[in-house]
C-alpha cells in the first residue's frame, strides 16, 4: 500500500468516499456529516430519461455533488479530472499514487470483479478510493466493504470507462489543500439550508417534493396507459432505484436522521434530535412503500394494495417531507 490509510465501511459509496477522503486529509468527518453537509438528500423523477427502457428515479443529488459541496462548505480545495483516453487516465492514476496520494474514482459497477456477481449491474455512478498499487493490482477502498480489496488493472480500466448513462469518463478527484480551521458548524447549517431549499423550491415538477407528487401521478397512469407487464416493470424500477441501486430512498432518510443527531450536538441545538426522529419516521414510510410495491410486483400483495394505494403512499411521503423541511428551515 502506498500509504497508511484508515478504511471505514459505510452505507453509501459517495458519502463514504467523501468522509474517508476528508478524514485522511485531516478533517475528521463521519459519513452522516459528509452526507448532510454535502446536501445529498434529494429526489428526482425523470420519465424522459431511461435506464433499461424504464424511467429514471433518484433519491439523491447528482453524482459528484456530495463531494463538491462538502469541499465548498468547508473551504477545501479539490481537483477533478476527466479523460478521453484510458491509457492516459491510468498513467495519471499511477503517477498520482507514486507521489504518495490517494484518489477518488467514479466507476461502473458491472466491471468490478471484487463485487459479488449478483450485485454487478450496469450502474456507472459508483465511487471508491484507490489507495495504492501492489503487484499490478490496485488497492481499493470501497465503502461497501469492510476492508481494502484488490482490483486488477484491466478491470479498473474498464470500470473507469464504462459506457451508458452517467458514463464516468475516467473521472478522478482528490483533495489538494485544506484550511487550518474549517468552520464545521457553519458548513452544517449551510448544508441543511440547501437541502431544505432544493426539496421545497426545485424549479421543475420533476424535482424535490414536486417530483414525488409527479411520480405519484404517473403511478396512477401506468395501469391505464401501459400494456402488461410494463406497469409492474415501471414500479419495480422505482423500487429498485430506491432499495438496491446507490440512489438510496429510505436508507438516505435514515442517514439524514443520523446527520441531524450529530448536528444537534455540534450546534448545541437539541431540537434537531426531534427532527431526526421525524426523518426516521418518514424513512419508515418510504420503506413501507417499497415493501408493499415489491409484493405487488411479485403478485403477493394484499387485496387493498393497488397502484392507486401506492400512489397515495407517495403523496403522504411528499406531504410529510414538505412539512418536515419547512419546519427544519424555520428552526435554523
Amino acid at each position: 500500500m502506498s500509504l497508511e490509510f484508515q478504511h471505514r465501511q459505510c452505507a453509501h459509496c459517495e458519502s463514504g468516499v467523501t468522509a474517508n477522503l476528508f478524514t485522511q486529509a485531516g478533517i475528521p468527518l463521519t459519513e452522516p456529516l459528509a452526507f448532510g453537509i454535502g446536501a445529498g438528500l434529494f429526489f428526482g423523477f425523470f420519465p424522459f430519461l431511461k435506464m433499461d427502457r424504464l424511467p429514471l428515479t433518484t433519491y439523491r443529488s447528482l453524482p459528484g455533488a456530495i463531494f463538491r459541496r462538502t469541499a465548498k462548505e468547508l473551504g477545501v480545495r479539490v481537483a477533478t479530472r476527466k479523460y478521453r483516453d484510458p491509457d492516459t487516465a491510468m498513467r495519471e492514476l499511477d503517477r498520482f499514487l507514486e507521489s504518495g496520494n490517494i484518489a477518488g474514482l467514479q466507476v461502473g459497477v458491472y466491471w468490478l470483479p471484487f463485487l459479488p456477481e449478483a450485485l454487478r449491474f450496469h450502474f456507472n455512478a459508483h465511487n471508491l478510493i484507490v489507495v495504492g498499487k501492489q503487484e499490478g493490482d490496485y488497492l481499493v477502498s470501497d465503502p461497501l466493504f469492510d476492508r481494502v480489496v484488490a482490483c486488477p488493472a484491466r478491470a479498473l480500466r474498464k470500470a473507469r470507462f464504462a459506457q451508458g448513462a452517467l458514463a464516468p469518463k475516467g473521472r478522478m478527484y482528490s483533495i489538494e489543500q485544506v484550511p487550518p480551521h474549517p468552520d464545521l458548524p457553519r458548513a452544517i447549517r449551510r448544508g441543511i439550508r440547501w437541502t431544505c431549499f432544493s426539496m421545497l423550491y426545485a424549479p421543475t415538477p420533476w424535482l424535490g417534493i414536486s417530483g414525488i407528487r409527479t411520480l405519484a401521478r404517473y403511478l396512477r397512469k401506468w395501469p391505464r396507459k401501459l400494456e402488461p407487464p410494463w406497469p409492474a416493470l415501471h414500479l419495480g424500477q422505482v423500487i429498485r432505484m430506491q432499495e438496491e441501486i446507490g440512489t438510496g430512498g429510505a436508507g438516505f432518510r435514515y442517514l439524514y436522521a443520523a446527520f441531524l443527531q450529530e448536528a444537534a450536538e455540534i450546534l448545541d441545538q437539541p431540537v434537531l434530535n426531534d427532527f431526526s426522529r421525524d426523518m426516521t419516521r418518514i424513512g419508515d414510510l418510504w420503506t413501507r412503500f417499497a415493501v408493499e410495491g415489491a409484493r405487488f410486483c411479485k403478485g403477493r400483495a394484499t387485496e387493498n394494495v393497488s397502484f392507486d394505494e401506492l400512489a397515495q403512499q407517495l403523496d403522504r411521503c411528499a406531504e410529510e417531507e414538505k412539512t418536515f423541511f419547512r419546519n427544519l428551515r424555520r428552526a435554523l
